[in-house]
């Protein structure tokens, strides 16, 4: 998707795509560590006839590079994944759910300790987040290009103060649980009797 937008943007040859991912901080929500994978997804996008090669370039001293332009099927597959994406709430499967779900199975002081261990991790990413953020407005960059990290910065946000209570809660002792305890409503919930 974003290389897609990136060559929607303007005709482009991978290594500008791959730069243009780091300079807006897109290397936060695609896999582009190693410049191969923008080269994986180039071929990919262009065996779907979304992308075509426009030109091949060659500067003195400079490698042959192959500038790609969007298709017209690559037009109209982008606008229907971007509206779709916007516009309707996708089910996605994250681990921290999968592991709220099954949290009983530690103590709730290890809960405890391991939830400190995330917010204090989540801050940390937070902060540099941030910091990041403002670096990239200062320098020029527009909000507009920026809204996945403000977005990401808010779940961020979201998560930490919701963790703030859990642990709060936890350590008050009014969110805990034993083993018999926990027998009890296993058998509660097999019988379809709460109570």
């Amino acid at each position: 998707m974003v290389v897609l937008g990136f060559v929607l943007e303007a005709p482009s040859h991978a290594y500008r795509m791959h730069e243009l991912i780091k300079q807006r901080g897109k290397d936060k929500i695609v896999n582009v560590a190693q410049r191969n994978s923008v080269y994986q997804t180039i071929a990919q996008l262009q065996n779907a006839d979304l992308i075509r090669v426009r030109e091949t370039q060659q500067n003195e001293g400079r490698p042959e590079r192959v500038v790609y332009e969007i298709t017209p099927s690559g037009k109209k597959t982008f606008y229907a994944w971007l509206e779709s994406m916007l516009g309707e709430p996708r089910r996605e499967f994250n681990e921290f759910p999968a592991a709220l779900a099954t949290v009983m199975a530690l103590s709730p002081d290890a809960v405890a300790v391991q939830l400190q261990r995330r917010r204090q991790a989540l801050r940390q990413r937070l902060d540099e987040s941030v910091s990041h953020f403002k670096e990239r407005l200062v320098k020029g960059l527009p909000r507009l290009v920026m809204l996945d990290d403000e977005y990401k910065n808010v779940l961020l946000k979201a998560e930490i103060k919701w963790l703030d209570g859990l642990i709060a809660d936890l350590e008050s002792g009014q969110v805990t649980w034993a083993e018999k305890w926990l027998r009890q409503l296993a058998a509660q919930l097999e019988t379809g009797k709460l109570g």
